[in-house]
């Protein structure tokens, strides 16, 4: 039995309303998207599949907020777990406005969009990327400290790019291809983990204070509270520095003075 036959007769059999759940649960298998109480968005969410698998990890307590174009039939079984349905076309700013308000917080933004698939591979692959990309905007618009995103993208030149944006916004990104995807699709999933919601990004340049010397020898310079690692540094200096990489809890700088 192939593949598609396999997860497509699984899905039935199972009460999910797409063999693409499968690819959810297999993505969360791996890396541990979603919780218990979780507050969980999902973009290009119908017709339910990925809703249905999210509502069962969140359970109660949870929240999940369904999006899509097309309406979503509300879910027989919600598992406890509050379930929203906001219908829009995600790239356009009033419908992002009315998921960040109807969400809030957030603790993972999925993205299973893909866009009408024409044939010709290199308009296929730039419109997923282009979806791809307003899905991160979103992303990283509702996601809270440590959130994770995953999001669907059609594999060609431009992915590079996108997994490298990505991971400036996250502890790291890895790309997977779930077992449920099928054979001769192009599809894969960039999953960010650790969202970083630092007062400082990659490439900035700022002045800072250092107040300490650590163990390692760095200078410790604090910008909004948040901890900067600063080389060649010694307590009392002020220098101007370039912001190198960014982690949850701290960053580390290269003088630039």
């Amino acid at each position: 039995m192939s593949g598609k036959d396999f997860y497509y007769n699984k899905a039935k059999q199972e009460g999910y309303r797409a063999r693409s759940a499968y690819k959810l649960k297999q993505l969360d298998d791996a890396e541990n998207l979603l919780s218990r109480g979780d507050a969980v968005v999902d973009l290009g969410a119908a017709p339910g599949g990925w809703l249905q698998v999210a509502a069962e990890a969140v359970g109660e307590g949870g929240t999940v907020v369904g999006v899509d174009r097309q309406r979503i039939d509300p879910l027989e079984a919600t598992h406890g777990a509050d379930v929203e349905y906001v219908r829009g076309d995600v790239t356009e700013e009033s419908t992002r406005e009315e998921v960040i308000e109807v969400a809030g917080r957030a603790d993972a933004v999925l993205s299973d969009m893909a866009p009408n698939v024409t044939g010709e591979y290199n308009l296929d692959h730039a419109r997923s990327v282009h979806l791809a990309r307003q899905a991160f905007e979103t992303a990283e618009a509702l996601l809270g400290p440590g959130g994770d995103f995953a999001v669907k993208v059609f594999e060609g030149p431009d992915v590079d790019d996108l997994a490298a944006d990505v991971e400036e916004s996250f502890e790291y990104v890895r790309r997977m291809q779930p077992d449920a995807t099928r054979e001769e699709s192009s599809e894969l999933y960039l999953v960010g983990k650790g969202f970083l919601t630092a007062p400082v990004e990659v490439g900035e340049e700022l002045t800072v204070a250092v107040e300490a010397v650590g163990d390692e020898g760095d200078g410790i310079a604090e910008v909004e509270g948040f901890t900067v690692f600063v080389p060649d540094a010694e307590s009392g200096d002020e220098v101007e520095v370039r912001i190198e990489a960014v982690k949850p809890r701290y960053a580390f700088a290269e003088r630039c003075d």
